[in-house]
């Protein structure tokens, strides 16, 4: 494996894993790493032969143990501020418009909790646990780490997370739902291509709309959310992957989807 910070590889069944590559580092997330994550989603997300992208931290320690804290100890107020008004790695996965799905082990810590919270999905072997520690040191979660959480979670559930900074095991991650798959040790990266292949057999355009769909459904009050899936499906319809689905399901065949 190249020691580079961010590995992507392009399978032959249209999944992209993208490697987060700092073990000696637990995987925490530097200004190295955060470029070059949105240059490798930038690069994914026009790619045709990518329709679904599993995302893990290499190591037996980490997914991604939080944020580099040394990289903003001395920062000032102004100078965090001006950070936080660029474009951030976690609505660069939030906004992918390909399905991404969170590989996660060992600590998801802090920012890491926040990438994994960024993805569609999110699949844990039993050794992961998870962390949003900013109120140990003063802080906040600042990058999703209350508002998606609370969303997937529930407002008490994230209270407690966000407010104690204890960790939650696999285990209770997913039975709070802030994990949709839990594995045995050692199997989460093998569910997570396995559930990846499983969506990216399908229309790159249905998998595209249904994403945008379902994230609608977090933001838009009901009717905003139903009118806006009417439209999408109405697109998908009359799409030429959608003629495709229709004509192979009559015809009682196998459907090739080419994405338009």
């Amino acid at each position: 494996m190249s020691d580079a910070p961010v590995l992507a590889e392009i399978r032959d069944d249209g999944v992209a894993v993208i490697s987060i590559n700092r073990p000696d580092k637990h995987n925490a997330l530097n200004a190295e790493v955060r470029a070059l994550l949105m240059e490798t989603l930038d690069r994914l997300a026009v790619d045709e032969r990518v329709r679904v992208v599993v995302l893990r931290g290499t190591g037996e320690k980490a997914f991604v143990a939080g944020a580099d804290i040394t990289e903003f100890a001395g920062r000032t107020a102004m100078e965090q501020r001006a950070v936080y008004v660029q474009r951030r790695v976690y609505e660069a996965v939030a906004d992918f418009p390909k399905p991404v799905i969170a590989a996660i082990h060992g600590f998801c810590i802090g920012g890491g909790s926040e990438l994994a919270l960024a993805c569609d999905v999110r699949v844990a072997d039993r050794t992961a646990r998870f962390s949003q520690a900013e109120i140990r040191i003063g802080l906040i979660p600042g990058g999703g780490g209350t508002q998606r959480l609370a969303r997937l979670v529930g407002r008490g559930h994230a209270m407690l997370i966000s407010c104690t900074g204890d960790f939650v095991d696999a285990e209770e991650a997913y039975r709070i739902g802030l994990i949709e798959v839990l594995t045995d040790e050692g199997l989460h990266f093998e569910r997570a291509l396995e559930l990846a292949g499983r969506m990216a057999r399908w229309s790159p355009v249905a998998l595209r709309l249904a994403k945008q769909a379902v994230s609608a459904a977090l933001e838009a009050p009901l009717g905003t959310g139903l009118e806006l899936e009417k439209e999408l499906f109405l697109a998908a319809f009359g799409s030429e992957d959608g003629r495709e689905g229709v004509r192979a399901f009559v015809e009682k065949r196998k459907p090739e989807f080419r994405g338009r």
